[in-house]
């Protein structure tokens, strides 16, 4: 993702250990002049940002809740010295979950505030740490130094953690001002993301410059970072900490207690998961393909935006499908031939209760969603052409043999009832994703390693 706001925005792998790098104190007039007239851009644009929060409460509510939050403004009472994490949304908050929870561990005396920029990202960082109080939450205000600085003098935090690739030029030179560290976990850059940092070079080296900590996800994409001028001392190759997902056993015996009830233990079941507009569509058109040679097949639906449930429930019902909503707990029967994911917080159990799994945002040009999750639970892998936000793992899991590309409804069809038909091939393609993540665990150490050094 490239730092900037939509308005403005047009290998093997290796692992390294460098020194610890200090936070840098801001040079005089580095970057000033750019980042003043990125402010000044930001600032003409709140018009275009307060229609288009309008328009998102249209068909998500929450949005037009907590507004003052977004601008620095009555912020919840909050612990101060502690350390303050960033995930954008519910993907980057799920990844980041296991650090935090180790953090809580490292760090007893510490409280953690996560911050997103969602409501849907808010619902699941409260659900998830709901029982943790030393995890305190608010929304990220905005890129305006004022917004900035009201939260850091609400927070005082002792480091700034941010998710993957959701970096903004004045929260990190603020933080540079006072001698905060910021690190970057997760972080990842794709050559699309590479291209658009590099069209403002003199907003984002300045930029990078000020982080303490790159933990990048592969020796690509930490020399995009190099290219762009990070400081190479500050840029260490940790992997991804998507593998280092953990399976709860008892999800998987929760699945098969469902699938009882259902009575489809012998059903052939396949999950759409993390779809986006113009994928339901298609996935709908491959699944009445496959009903013609397997009249009880299941599909799972789960659109990626709780915005879409409606949407996509009533596409389905359209198209002639007998659906039922998650979400309502209504049963599953023989008749049932499309079950909607509406729920938040779910995505494991319900890809545990599939046999195939195509994971979404990838037959359109969105870049693709995390292949690992259903990985993780020894499940073949399906997803479309366009995956250039995972290259490097998708190239891993099809090198593999664990996942397969399609192009279309035709062939997510074929693709699908070649995996019910032959469940040899089926179990083969699991066990090799999930030999995938196995060999590739640690990432999370080695991102701790790093913030302990900050710290």
């Amino acid at each position: 993702m490239v730092f900037l706001p939509a308005f403005l925005q047009a290998e093997d792998m290796t692992f390294t250990t460098p020194s610890p790098c200090q936070p840098q104190a801001p040079k005089v007039n580095s970057g000033a002049m750019n980042r003043t007239l990125y402010t000044l851009l930001f600032h003409l644009c709140l018009p275009i940002l307060a229609v288009r929060l309008w328009l998102r409460a249209r068909k998500a509510p929450a949005y037009a809740r907590r507004i003052g939050e977004r601008f620095g403004f009555n912020l919840p009472p909050m612990q101060q010295g502690g350390i303050w994490v960033h995930a954008v949304s519910v993907g980057e908050s799920i990844a980041a979950a296991p650090m935090i929870r180790e953090l809580l561990v490292r760090y007893p005396q510490l409280p953690i505030t996560v911050t997103c920029m969602t409501p849907t990202g808010s619902e699941r960082i409260q659900a998830m740490f709901a029982n943790e109080s030393r995890v305190q939450h608010c929304y990220l205000p905005y890129d305006l130094p004022c917004a900035s600085r009201r939260l850091l003098d609400h927070l005082r935090p002792r480091l700034l953690v941010i998710m993957e690739t959701e970096l903004w030029p004045n929260h990190i030179h603020q933080c540079a001002l006072r001698g905060i560290p910021v690190a970057l976990a997760n972080g990842r850059l794709s050559q699309r993301s590479a291209r658009g940092y590099g069209h403002f070079a003199r907003l984002t080296q300045p930029m990078l410059a000020e982080l303490s900590l790159l933990a990048i996800q592969t020796e690509a994409e930490a020399e995009r970072f190099r290219q762009l001028r990070a400081r190479p001392e500050c840029v260490q190759v940790t992997g991804s900490i998507k593998f280092d997902l953990k399976v709860d056993p008892a999800l998987v015996g929760r699945a098969a207690q469902l699938r009882e009830q259902w009575q489809a233990g012998g059903r052939a079941i396949w999950i759409a998961a993390s779809t986006h507009e113009g994928e339901d569509a298609i996935i709908l058109d491959a699944h009445r393909r496959l009903l013609k040679t397997h009249c009880d097949a299941l599909l799972i639906l789960v659109p990626r935006h709780p915005e879409r449930f409606a949407d996509v429930l009533a596409l389905s019902e359209q198209q002639g499908f007998p659906t039922v909503r998650r979400s309502l707990e209504q049963p599953v029967t023989a008749k049932t031939s499309v079950l909607l994911g509406d729920t938040m917080g779910e995505l494991l159990f319900l890809y545990a209760l599939a046999d195939i799994a195509f994971v979404g945002g990838s037959l359109v040009a969105n870049g693709g969603h995390n292949l690992l999750e259903p990985a993780a639970l020894a499940k073949p892998v399906l997803s479309g052409p366009h995956l250039f936000n995972f290259l490097e793992i998708a190239a891993m899991l099809r090198t593999a043999g664990a996942l397969q590309q399609v192009d279309d409804a035709e062939g997510l069809a074929t693709a699908v009832q070649r995996l019910i038909e032959l469940p040899r091939d089926a179990t083969r393609m699991g066990e090799a994703g999930l030999a995938v993540m196995q060999a590739n665990q640690g990432a999370l150490e080695r991102l701790l390693a790093g913030l302990g050094r900050l710290m």
